[in-house]
Formats: structure tokens, C-alpha cells, sequence
């Protein structure tokens, strides 16, 4: 879903409906994903996108406390959540508290503002098959927080996949996404800024086009590690792996900084990507 959009905040605004520095050892998955480890199955990057079982339209948002478990059902928006526009500060689909899960979910069109974590969270084979204004937006205000994206993958983000508004760690393993803008990226210009967010992208496939797998505030002391990223589809290599820029608060358009490997920001080497 490629649309003709001017450049947009990353700031959220509030609605009336609605009123994340780790070392490389955490790879493992951790916090939130620990309680479910058990139950990850061998779906994630380069697997079969699923066929839906069924489907159901969603006019408000769904609060997951807990663990839902989709059996691979599309979820829609409809009513209120019917838009497919870019705009800022729509609701998401799910609204997953503290510590929940959600998995063998499909995300139709249209999708809204997606997901959104309020603090840790696990999403677990979770497709998004047109990503409305985010397909995820991580929230939790503890450095301790832990987001895990394992499986599942994303196609048609005009903008971002992953929003990292929060604080903590967030972990995308075994994931795939296509035609997109960017993969994850921190937050910009969040009125409330977050120091030392940390972002691993670990066995995770991208094809283009695309924009930038990571972008992070160098000046808030982000930091972003990928291995074993597989490019498809980008032999003139423009998809930049990971962009620094000087985040702040005010809401005014983030600066870039730069972009590829400096060993403190942007932790990965030439042998981390492979492009086919």
C-alpha cells in the first residue's frame, strides 16, 4: 500500500477514544518472551504467509491481558477503525497490556494504527498484510521493558513497521517484511523521550523496496544490533541497514546524522547482511 503522503512527526497526538542499553547478549530471548519460549514454533523468516481462517471485523479495540491466540483469523478495523490513512494518533486494532501475547494473528486491511504494547509484550506470528499507519507501536515507560517480535512479517508500510516510543528493548527475530519504509525506528520527536533504547534485529528477511531497516537517536544513546539480515532484491544496495539521528523533543523533524556501522550506535559488520 504505497501512498503519496508528506513527510509525517513521528509525535503522537492524543485522541478522545484514547486517552525500549542492553549488550548483545540478549539475543536470548528474554523478559516477556521467557513465559512463552515454549510455545514458539518453527514459523518466522522466509515461511509461507499463512491463509486466513476466517475473519473478523473489529470497530473498537480489542484489550489483550494475557494471551490471544488468533488461529491464524484476519482482523479487520470497521467503524471507528475503519480508516486506511496515514494520519497520526489513530487507535490500534489490539491493545496488549503488561506481559500479554498475541499470535497466529493476520492483520487485514484496514488496519489502523495496528498494535500497540503498553509495556512488555510478546507478538508471536503476527502478519500484518497492509500495514495502516504502524503495524506496531511498543509504549512501555520501564527501561526494563521487553518487546519480542518472533515470526510473522509485514507488506505495504508506507511509512514505519515498528514504532519504538517507548523505553526498553525490543527484539525482532525470524521476521520478514517487504515494500516498506522503515523496519523500526525510535521515536523522533516524542514530547516524552526515552534514553538508551535498545533494538536487535536478529534472522530476519527484507525485501525491497525500503528505506532503512533502523533509525535511532544517536544522542539518546540508542543503540541497534543486526545479524544475519538477509536483503532481497537491493543488488544497488539503497535500503540503508541502520540511520542515526538527533532525536528530540519538541516535535520538530528529526536531524540524520549518518547511517552504517560505527561500533558504539549501529552494531553490525558486512558479514551480518547478505543480499540476494
Amino acid at each position: 500500500m504505497t501512498r503519496s503522503q508528506p513527510p509525517r512527526s513521528h509525535r503522537r497526538r492524543v485522541t478522545r477514544r484514547r486517552a525500549v542499553l542492553g549488550g548483545l547478549a540478549a539475543f536470548t530471548l528474554t523478559g516477556a518472551a521467557v513465559a512463552t519460549s515454549g510455545m514458539l514454533s518453527s514459523a518466522g523468516a522466509a515461511s509461507a504467509w499463512p491463509e486466513a481462517k476466517g475473519t473478523k471485523a473489529v470497530s473498537s479495540t480489542i484489550s489483550v491481558s494475557g494471551t490471544l491466540d488468533g488461529g491464524y483469523k484476519r482482523y479487520y478495523g470497521s467503524g471507528d477503525l475503519g480508516g486506511d490513512g496515514q494520519d497520526e494518533g489513530q487507535d490500534p486494532i489490539f491493545d496488549l497490556k503488561d506481559g500479554a501475547v498475541l499470535k497466529n494473528v493476520i492483520i487485514g486491511s484496514p488496519a489502523a494504527d495496528g498494535v500497540h504494547c503498553e509495556g512488555s509484550c510478546t507478538l508471536q506470528n503476527v502478519w500484518w498484510e497492509d500495514v495502516g499507519e504502524d503495524a506496531a507501536t511498543f509504549k512501555g515507560k520501564s527501561a526494563s521493558s521487553v518487546y519480542t517480535v518472533y515470526g510473522g512479517g509485514a507488506k505495504s508500510a508506507s511509512d514505519k513497521v515498528f514504532q519504538f516510543n517507548g523505553a526498553g528493548k525490543l527484539v525482532v527475530t525470524k521476521f520478514q517484511v517487504s515494500n516498506f519504509g522503515k523496519l523500526v525506528r525510535s521515536c523522533g520527536n516524542c514530547s516524552t523521550q526515552y534514553k538508551n533504547r535498545t533494538v536487535i534485529v536478529n534472522d530476519v528477511d527484507i525485501t525491497a523496496p525500503g528505506k532503512s531497516i533502523v533509525g535511532i537517536n544517536s544522542n539518546y544513546g540508542d543503540t541497534a544490533a543486526l545479524r544475519n539480515v538477509r536483503i532481497h532484491g537491493d543488488s544497488s544496495k539503497k535500503i540503508k541497514p541502520c540511520v542515526r539521528y538527533q532525536g528530540n523533543n519538541t516535535g520538530a523533524e528529526p536531524k540524520e546524522l549518518g547511517s552504517g556501522p560505527d561500533g558504539t550506535y549501529c552494531r553490525y559488520t558486512a558479514a551480518d547482511l547478505t543480499y540476494n
